[in-house]
């Protein structure tokens, strides 16, 4: 019974110990692992050890923070936030790493807030404020799944897409494509054109936002028919 309540002291400690750091360690891999498990699941490059290294890295720079003014200067004239001041200024190359920047789309910036979340969450816990660091992780696991459900409901099933056309002749003017896509009941968010005059081609990019239940085989038909298309392609990111 002793050797328990020594174990409970030692992780509620507010000094740095051995078997506390330990506790820490595992509690913000944990945490992390979960948070990264539903990113996974969703097809994002940073998973589970990614999420978990972030976590547990902010922990040990946190202890560490606690430990240097604690064990050399003393805890009154140590300043215990300056290492974990560089965390926040380091995790932003992560950050931006996780931000995709392509023509006309960006992805990845949940991604890269999860993993700023996740960073203060494992200073968190370093700082033996675990409760607070479960219920910020269980905050996040709300957002990124009922959030995102309550988004597809609003949205009524629609999804954005951007369908490519190709066409043997210069274009200088897409109202008759609005007018199919009008017809379809299709809502045209954007468009990009490159035009090829040596070749006398067409590069025709329409975002659109689509049901679920859209006849792409017809819509393509009614396309094809409007002007000589050489190609049409559907696809989830834009390609200028």
């Amino acid at each position: 019974m002793e050797i328990l309540q020594n174990i409970y002291s030692q992780i509620n400690s507010i000094e740095v110990n051995t078997v506390g750091s330990i506790y820490k360690l595992v509690l913000s891999m944990l945490l992390g692992a979960i948070i990264g498990y539903e990113r996974k699941r969703k097809g994002q490059s940073a998973g589970v050890r990614t999420f978990s290294l972030i976590s547990m890295g902010a922990t040990l720079a946190m202890l560490l923070s606690i430990y240097v003014p604690q064990e050399y200067m003393g805890l009154k004239n140590g300043d215990p936030g300056r290492i974990a001041a560089q965390v926040i200024s380091g995790i932003g190359f992560l950050v931006a790493g996780a931000i995709i920047q392509m023509k006309g789309s960006v992805r990845g910036l949940t991604t890269a807030a999860g993993i700023w979340m996740v960073a203060i969450i494992g200073m968190a816990v370093g700082l033996g404020m675990y409760w607070l660091s479960v219920v910020a992780s269980g905050l996040i696991l709300f957002i990124l799944v009922q959030l995102e459900r309550i988004e597809h409901s609003v949205s009524r099933g629609s999804e954005s897409r951007i369908i490519r056309i190709k066409v043997a002749e210069v274009l200088h003017d897409i109202s008759d494509y609005r007018a199919v896509l009008k017809a379809h009941r299709i809502h045209l968010s954007n468009f990009y054109v490159e035009y090829d005059f040596q070749a006398g081609e067409t590069r025709l990019n329409l975002i659109v936002l689509v049901r679920e239940s859209t006849d792409y085989i017809k819509l393509f038909s009614q396309f094809e028919k409007l002007h000589p298309t050489l190609a049409i392609t559907l696809a989830n990111q834009l390609s200028i």
